[in-house]
């Protein structure tokens, strides 16, 4: 759905020289003095190594490449003292061969430049250690007609534009570029956090407040290196900023609304958690456990019981937005809550409307 084009917040970022995310590069280069004038896709090719000149130049056509914080056009040629920044959409280094396979997909929007999927839940995003297959990415090599030689020997990022991704069991919206044009604006878009996303999260408890914000950095956890942290002193990780917004009370469990001003992994898990609402059946943060409650054994049953109907942690890229690349307009998408997150939260609904009956209303005695 498209929509007048919106322009961006101002953000007050602060970049170091060299900034590295999974799927694109942010890099400061001062100009030689002795350097002499030289096209800058030339330039950059040689400084940088390993990038094609059609990645280059679909960069600097989106205005991921400035030079003295203007955008320039791909024959400039450079001078001595000029600053250049840009960002790159990060080739994958993996040395193996994608193989495609045909996995049903949800397509909500496609063109001759992007794709918007609804992700089920338990479908892994990109190909990875244990997960050489039955991913999403696989799946796209297939929709894409992508030759299986053209997409050996870590190329495949070149032929199936990731710019984000979301966990194996978070169910939702994803936006995929199909060309390196749409890469590299959508690229440019995530790292500016020009990108709208909401989430859906079940959690634990109700939250104190009806809304906030959680500003607090988030790293990889410095024992548990599989695990993700916050640092609220902001001495590690990177910077990362959560609003939520309570949708309804469920008294044990509450429906959050998850605004991402920054995408960083495993971001709503752990800022939930530091806010002390973790994920419902977050298993690697402690949500498969009772977090709020009875000690009673027929609420254990049920929340076991809950566990089954919903068993992966409560959270559903809701809502999706983004300029797209070739029209200049603002593209807006929704998607439902897949059927185990709706039957999980009709379940609570009903479980706490018969606990109140039995309290006659007393919440204190649930």
């Amino acid at each position: 759905m498209e929509q007048d084009k919106i322009e961006p917040e101002e953000h007050n970022h602060e970049y170091s020289d060299s900034l590295t995310d999974e799927f694109y590069d942010y890099r400061i280069i001062e100009v030689d003095a002795k350097q002499s004038p030289l096209r800058i896709d030339k330039f950059l090719m040689d400084r940088i190594g390993e990038v094609s000149r059609n990645r280059v130049q679909n960069a600097i056509k989106t205005g991921s490449v400035l030079v003295n914080e203007q955008e320039i056009k791909p024959n400039f040629k450079i001078k001595p003292g000029q600053k250049i920044t840009l960002i790159l959409p990060k080739s994958t280094t993996d040395k193996y061969r994608l193989v495609p396979q045909n996995i049903p997909l949800t397509i909500v929007y496609e063109d001759e430049d992007l794709l918007v999927i609804n992700k089920p839940p338990g479908l892994v995003v990109h190909p990875g250690v244990g997960h050489f297959k039955g991913t999403l990415v696989n799946a796209l090599a297939y929709h894409l007609k992508l030759n299986p030689d053209q997409i050996s020997g870590g190329n495949f990022q070149e032929r199936v534009g990731l710019v984000h991704r979301i966990d194996k069991n978070t169910s939702g919206l994803l936006v995929v570029a199909k060309n390196e044009f749409a890469l590299s604006h959508l690229a440019k878009q995530f790292f500016y956090h020009t990108i709208e996303r909401t989430y859906f999260a079940l959690v634990w408890g109700e939250p104190e407040e009806d809304r906030g914000s959680i500003n607090a950095h988030v790293g990889r956890h410095p024992r548990f290196r599989k695990d993700y942290t916050v640092f609220p002193e902001g001495d590690q990780g990177k910077w990362a900023v959560t609003h939520y917004e309570v949708l309804e009370r469920l008294y044990y469990v509450s429906l959050v609304k998850c605004t991402l001003e920054t995408g960083r992994t495993h971001q709503i898990r752990v800022h939930m958690k530091y806010l002390g609402h973790t994920l419902f059946n977050d298993e690697k943060y402690g949500g498969d456990e009772i977090r709020k409650g009875t000690v009673f054994t027929k609420y254990k049953i049920f929340v076991d019981h809950m566990f089954d109907l919903l068993p992966r942690h409560g959270l559903h890229a809701k809502s999706l937005g983004f300029v797209h690349p070739r029209t200049n307009k603002f593209m807006h998408f929704e998607s439902e809550l897949p059927d185990d997150f709706k039957a999980a939260l009709e379940q609570w609904r009903v479980y706490l409307e018969g606990r109140k009956s039995s309290a006659k209303g007393n919440l204190s005695q649930l």
